[in-house]
């Protein structure tokens, strides 16, 4: 085995085991790299099938391959761990990883907060999140097997499987065939502002991104108005409302 110290003491055991979860976040941030690289080359439609194709090919060579070394099966393409947990204990999980997400959103939004401050950390938000957008909505229609244009009804469904949908408290009211809104009744972020007794963080110009970039991904016929977002005043029972309407 190759000495990856080169002329530094050989590395302990531990050292090794940092070096790992290292080359996974490499991993991630390559694999980001080239996203956002072929995005900006071929633009976001192109990119988004190339995606399809890398993440298939990529995600079952590395369980297979991770799989031999770690010493779990795969069936069917996936963790056999996965497919034998509980329905309990998978709601968990899906929990658990989507607090993951929502935490790492936060930790980059402070990491250039403390750096650069609030208006940097807030246009990199906003950035972020004209990509993110488009994105999730492409992955919630493949997963839902939705189709090019599925209207209203489509938008519906896939708002159910953001991974806001995971860890925040969210509603529909109907308006009629032409539109609905979407309540944000329960914010994890803003909520926690509420227990220490703060003002509501101002995320209208992030939602007013996320959700018009998320619903036109999903139907380019649907139209998002913000009815009220944070820093706008809003009643008790939801922290952000928008109108969808074809």
């Amino acid at each position: 085995m190759t000495d990856i110290s080169g002329d530094c003491p050989s590395l302990t055991k531990e050292e090794k085991a940092d070096f790992v979860v290292d080359m996974f976040t490499r991993i991630v941030v390559h694999y980001g790299l080239w996203f956002a690289e072929v995005r900006h080359q071929m633009g976001m439609e192109k990119a988004l099938k190339i995606l399809d194709t890398a993440t298939q090919k990529t995600v079952g060579i590395g369980l297979k391959r991770l799989g031999k070394e770690l010493g779990f099966e795969i069936e069917n393409g996936l963790p056999k761990a996965l497919l034998d947990m509980d329905e309990n204990a998978m709601d968990r999980l899906m929990k658990a990883v989507a607090k993951n997400w929502l935490v790492n959103d936060g930790v980059w939004f402070q990491a250039v907060e403390f750096e650069h401050g609030m208006n940097d950390a807030k246009r990199c938000n906003d950035s972020c999140w004209a990509q993110f957008s488009p994105y999730e909505a492409h992955a919630i229609k493949k997963i839902l097997n939705l189709g090019e244009a599925p209207g209203l009804v489509g938008l519906k469904k896939a708002l159910n499987f953001r991974m806001y949908s995971l860890i925040n408290t969210q509603s529909i009211v109907d308006e009629g065939a032409e539109s609905f809104v979407f309540q944000m009744n329960e914010c994890r972020v803003q909520r926690a502002r509420v227990v220490k007794k703060l003002d509501d963080y101002p995320c209208k110009s992030a939602g007013l991104v996320e959700y018009t970039y998320f619903a036109t991904a999903v139907d380019s016929r649907i139209k998002t108005q913000c009815i009220g977002c944070p820093p706008d005043e809003h009643p008790d029972d939801w922290f952000c409302a928008w109108r969808f309407s074809l």
